[in-house]
């Protein structure tokens, strides 16, 4: 599987989020605690919002722990809106359009997780896809695929219930090819005004996602703490797993659970697969 971060708040720099801490994404792509596998070394991803309309975004098939230009990146860049991405492949090929962070336009999107069996329902899944959006599938992930399934489906007007759809989708054509929990997942998009972040597996057993505490009360709780000073009231991290061990700074997103993060606060809502979207054709 993988391990994942998204960053919202005032401007940091990208080595507060990727280097600096005790348990950084750089630290988890050796030594994860709470992933499926403890290396998750088969390449990376940054996305960041700067002052072009589009995010930049930065991939290599470098372990994260292993490229010296990304240390060399986080050290100087800054965004007050950073999603990254270490890769553990299930499968598919260590290269570079395999790696996350995704971009459509504004969007980002990052997924830890796997579409279960996905060389047997990966033709019935891709035939789904909007016409106008198969030519931009660059790698061969389930990842992606799923990325441009949420956009057919609406990403860009109602995250959640595109999502909801894309889920739904999967679950239908996994289950007409026998295959009993057809996905497994965490998943992180954003526009760059709103983060939405979905908790959900087949199985009801997901991969682990936490959201950082309300930064405000910790710095009164930890009134010597430098680091919770360098940090503004409206900062929210979505992590795979915590950045560090400080008590109480980091609560467990619930099973199957949607949340959207803006202007500082967080709103939770249940997730519940749809069976709104149209079967792909033969199915």
């Amino acid at each position: 599987m993988c391990r994942w971060l998204a960053y919202s708040g005032s401007p940091v720099r990208l080595d507060e989020l990727l280097f600096k801490p005790a348990n950084s994404l750089v630290m988890q792509s050796k030594h994860s605690r709470l992933g499926a596998e403890t290396t998750n070394g088969d390449g990376f991803g940054v996305g960041w919002y700067g002052t072009l309309p589009t995010p930049g975004v930065f991939r290599s098939t470098e372990p994260a722990w292993n490229d010296s230009n990304l240390r060399e990146l986080s050290s100087q860049a800054s965004a007050g809106r950073v999603f990254a991405h270490i890769r553990a492949s299930t499968g598919s090929a260590v290269q570079q359009t395999n790696c996350h962070p995704f971009r459509h336009g504004r969007w980002l999107w990052m997924h830890n997780g796997v579409i279960s069996d996905f060389p047997k329902v990966r033709r019935d899944l891709a035939l789904a896809v909007e016409p106008d959006l198969f030519p931009l599938i660059e790698g061969s992930t389930d990842s992606e695929v799923f990325f441009m399934l949420a956009l057919t489906l609406g990403l860009e007007q109602d995250p959640p219930a595109a999502v909801a759809a894309a889920v739904g989708l999967i679950e239908r054509v996994g289950r007409s090819h026998g295959i009993e929990y057809p996905l497994q997942m965490t998943v992180a998009t954003t526009n760059g005004d709103t983060t939405w972040a979905f908790r959900y597996s087949s199985e009801g057993r997901s991969r682990t996602l936490f959201h950082s505490t309300d930064v405000a009360t910790l710095r009164a709780h930890y009134p010597d703490n430098v680091m919770l000073e360098k940090i503004t009231d409206d900062t929210v991290v979505v992590v795979s797993e915590p950045l560090g061990d400080l008590r109480g700074a980091w609560q467990e997103v619930p099973e199957s659970t949607c949340i959207a993060v803006h202007d500082g606060g967080i709103d939770f809502h249940p997730f519940t697969p749809s069976d709104s979207a149209a079967a792909p054709p033969g199915r």
